[in-house]
């Protein structure tokens, strides 16, 4: 095991501020988990090690600098790229797919390096992972629970904790376990204003169990990370490589009318009583007839926003024709060299730089 005494290589603020910006995409991505881009990018180990350091109150110059970067990137590609990603994610899936299929596999190289000399340990992790993970992405299913506070402390920790697990999407746990809906409607104005008690009730336990998760992963993760590096390493190897299973592009919505928001919004109206023909009318982007929103109305009734949304998110695969088979090659290639350019060291950061990115002043 390397020295954990040794100090890491100072921070490169663009190369961390891009860790964020694909960070905050990767989030904007259903199923997509941001924790797998910053792993892909290389800087998956100093990121646990920042967040732990700063969830025990050490505020040291490098973690706060490290994470301000990340929150920076991450600002950026949500306030910014918050549209383009929904509408290539809704229009054209298995593109927005292949791209975050090659990106996710580009981070593979890095993670192998940090795997020399592991030897039987590092197999087994990455078998372990590369198993956790694909069954997670099939065999996961919607499981609602009650609504009460301890389930939402949970379900806050379970969120929060999975965003920085590669591989998995806390949004996806939350819309699986019935609770997105009531979850992230209770942060709206309007629900705030109208019932501040009630949202308050919701959003303090999600609250602490999201800086109870985060704190507690972190920590336990950093510790890993030093104590058994060939091991962790290979877990998150097989976390990587596992999660491009949930990414394969070529699906298709089962429920194709409910991939977007103006679709969930339109059927809602449709089941709670209104008119099919002043439903089409007034979302002209859907290109409903009446016809087809009468249909609509009577296949989702008596479904719950949160129900919708999770029709939305079933997929089923389809069998590509040459033409979307070179694009989509094409595209994985994208991202390939996207990540191995943007996670590159240069050569000078290289040369000084220690075996992993834990200091002694995260331990």
């Amino acid at each position: 095991m390397s020295d954990p005494a040794v100090t890491p290589p100072p921070v490169r603020p663009p190369r961390v501020v891009l860790g964020g910006f694909l960070m905050g995409l990767a989030n904007l991505v259903p199923g997509v988990s941001g924790g797998t881009m910053i792993l892909a990018m290389g800087l998956y180990d100093r990121f646990i090690g920042s967040v732990a350091a700063v969830t025990r109150f050490r505020f040291a110059r490098e973690p706060v600098l490290f994470l301000g970067f990340i929150a920076l990137g991450l600002a950026f590609s949500v306030l910014g790229l918050a549209g383009p990603a929904v509408w290539l994610v809704t229009e054209h899936r298995w593109i927005a797919y292949s791209l975050f299929v090659g990106m996710t596999l580009g981070g593979v190289p890095a993670l192998l390096k940090q795997l020399r000399g592991g030897g039987a340990g590092g197999v087994v992790g990455t078998l372990v992972g590369f198993a956790a993970m694909v069954g997670l992405a099939f065999f996961l299913a919607g499981t609602p629970l009650p609504q009460t506070s301890i389930v939402f402390l949970l379900a806050g920790a379970a969120a929060a904790a999975s965003m920085i697990l590669p591989g998995i999407s806390g949004s996806y746990l939350l819309l699986v376990f019935g609770l997105y809906d009531v979850v992230i409607g209770s942060v709206r104005p309007r629900e705030l204003l109208a019932a501040p008690l009630e949202a308050a009730g919701i959003l303090a336990p999600v609250g602490v169990g999201a800086v109870l998760g985060i704190a507690v992963l972190s920590n336990v993760l950093k510790t890993v990370l030093v104590r058994f590096p060939a091991t962790s390493h290979g877990v998150l190897l097989g976390l990587l490589l596992g999660s491009v299973a949930g990414l394969w592009p070529f699906q298709e919505a089962v429920h194709p009318d409910l991939v977007s928001r103006p679709g969930i919004e339109a059927t809602l109206e449709l089941t709670a009583g209104e008119d099919p023909a002043l439903v089409a009318a007034n979302y002209p982007a859907l290109e409903w007839s009446v016809e087809h929103a009468r249909a609509v109305e009577e296949r989702y009734r008596g479904l719950t926003k949160g129900e919708l949304k999770l029709h939305g998110l079933e997929l089923t695969y389809v069998r590509p024709d040459a033409h979307r088979i070179g694009i989509a090659l094409a595209c994985l290639l994208g991202g390939v060299a996207i990540t191995l350019l943007l996670g590159r060291e240069p050569r000078s950061v290289r040369s000084q730089a220690p075996s992993h990115h834990l200091s002694a002043a995260d331990r």
